[in-house]
């Protein structure tokens, strides 16, 4: 079984994430960006923001046992399998299907997209698997906010029950909406936007 889920940030150095989010600091001012696995640091400014999800995997993993992977390291063994794409300039991802096809090639994960659900089926879901990758407002590392749509980033929830879910926030500012925020289930409905990731412990780990 998956033990306690270590926390890593998508931008390398959690305790610089407050800054980055406030304007006090660009992605060009991160200090530990070499530990992203990026080449370059203009590698890592092109993909910090769009990592959310292989940070995710990267703390599931690192909770079933695995060193745990540098990001771009896992981004681009993922790339064959098309769970990113590039318009123009910009990069498209992460595209859940194709995640999916990658984790269960290459980390012997068991794992389905899952769409259409309410926030109270997540827990659920937790009893068939280890986590659930979820599609969530940014804003919701400030859960009295009140978002403008639902969506655009991922967290990695833990445990849910009938009142309340906890997780780990790739891009929480501060220790507390960081790693085991646990919020009421009404608030993290707020932001959810009813799809994700259903993800478990490699085969060989649980």
């Amino acid at each position: 079984m998956p033990g306690s889920v270590p926390y890593f940030s998508q931008w390398e150095s959690p305790t610089e994430a407050a800054a980055l989010l406030d304007g006090r600091q660009s992605l060009a001012g991160i200090t530990h960006w070499a530990a992203s696995g990026a080449r370059t640091q203009a590698e890592f400014i092109e993909w910090a923001n769009h990592l959310c999800g292989m940070c995710c995997l990267k703390m599931a993993l690192a909770a079933s046992g695995y060193p745990p992977p540098p990001l771009l390291h896992l981004a681009r063994a993922s790339l064959p399998y098309g769970t990113y794409v590039r318009e123009g300039n910009s990069l498209r991802g992460l595209i859940y299907a194709p995640f999916v096809a990658y984790v269960k090639e290459a980390w012997a994960m068991d794992a389905a997209v899952t769409t259409g659900i309410t926030a109270g089926e997540i827990a659920p879901l937790l009893t068939r698997y280890s986590w659930f990758i979820a599609s969530v407002h940014p804003s919701i590392r400030q859960p009295a906010c009140c978002p403008p749509h639902t969506g655009g980033h991922l967290v990695l929830v833990s445990a849910a029950d009938d009142r309340h879910i906890t997780f780990h926030n790739p891009s929480g500012d501060r220790p507390e909406t960081q790693s085991y925020v646990t919020l009421p289930l009404a608030t993290f409905a707020r932001f959810f936007a009813g799809r994700g990731i259903a993800l478990s412990a490699p085969a060989s780990n649980t």
